[in-house]
């Protein structure tokens, strides 16, 4: 159980739950996606997000995984709105056939959770041979977000609310390698580490939240964006690590938050009232947070974006 109960600006700790944090909100004419919902964190918060009335749709990688966590759910909350489509980051093929199949579809789109990762891998290259941390972490939901934005900016004029985008970084930004990120060795297995370079990418959530936040602010766009760390979880994100995760798994009820309490701060983000018109900011515990002096680097996070924007866009 997780023992630390000391309560931020927000009225929220971090032992508070998703369900604790969104109790009384009102979703129902609201539509989310949420990238790896299932499992783990993206599990949680699709089930609270759907008992709050929100239309999710599961953007998961196993669609048979994702229909069944879909039933699941269903069981317990019979009224739940949810839908499943594929989707897998580390493919840009996929992510823009999710996109586009989405943007065809009709749906509003009022809420993005970037939830999806994988951490610690191997150095492994993506489908478009680009590290994987990287492609999954940071380049899929790069592409992914900006796919989606102008049927996001579309249901905001209609629906005349604020729309949030939500991406999930971690506190393993502040061990990423020195330089932050290596724009010239993305895919150089010799220099590769593979805390450092989940470090990297997660440094790299909160650049692309920060550098999104100010065009859309720029633009006069009411999209908010922030990122967060979800806090220390156990989950299947160690699976390349079997004697890590087995003894995280041990231990872990008694240091780490469980997977409620972990799904808390997203949610928070993506439906809170206390949130509306707060962008650009990272968040910990329910409550604003301060990054390392990287993240908060306002040219490294143009840069990154330029970065990204080159290897993403079709040749």
């Amino acid at each position: 159980m997780w023992f630390l109960g000391w309560k931020g600006a927000s009225g929220f700790s971090a032992s508070s739950t998703a369900e604790q944090v969104t109790q009384g909100i009102d979703g129902t004419a609201l539509t989310a996606i949420v990238t790896g919902a299932s499992s783990g964190l993206g599990l949680e918060t699709t089930r609270v997000l759907a008992s709050r009335g929100v239309h999710v749709v599961m953007a998961v990688r196993n669609v048979d995984s994702g229909k069944n966590v879909k039933e699941t759910v269903l069981k317990e909350i019979p009224s739940a709105k949810i839908d499943v489509m594929e989707l897998d980051l580390s493919s840009m093929a996929s992510v823009r056939k999710f996109a586009a199949d989405f943007n065809s579809s009709g749906l509003s789109l009022n809420i993005l959770i970037n939830n999806a990762g994988v951490m610690a891998t191997p150095f492994l290259l993506s489908q478009d041979n680009i590290e994987l941390q990287f492609a999954t972490n940071h380049l899929g939901h790069f592409l992914l977000t900006n796919l989606l934005l102008e049927t996001m900016k579309k249901t905001v004029r209609e629906c005349k609310q604020e729309g949030r985008i939500v991406i999930l970084s971690s506190e393993a930004h502040r061990f990423a390698y020195r330089e932050g990120i290596l724009f010239d060795k993305i895919n150089d297995e010799s220099g590769y580490n593979s805390y450092f370079s989940y470090g990297q990418s997660k440094l790299a959530n909160i650049l692309h939240a920060k550098e999104l936040a100010r065009r859309l602010k720029e633009e006069g766009v009411e999209i908010t964006v922030n990122s967060l760390h979800p806090g220390s979880i156990v989950t299947n994100i160690l699976r390349y690590h079997g004697y890590v995760n087995a003894l995280a798994n041990m231990v872990g009820k008694y240091f780490l938050k469980n997977v409620q309490q972990g799904a808390a701060t997203q949610c928070y983000v993506a439906l809170h009232p206390q949130v509306k018109g707060v962008s650009g900011e990272y968040f910990m515990d329910c409550n604003k947070a301060d990054p390392t002096s990287l993240a908060k680097d306002s040219g490294l996070a143009k840069k990154l974006w330029e970065f990204s924007s080159s290897l993403t866009n079709p040749k």
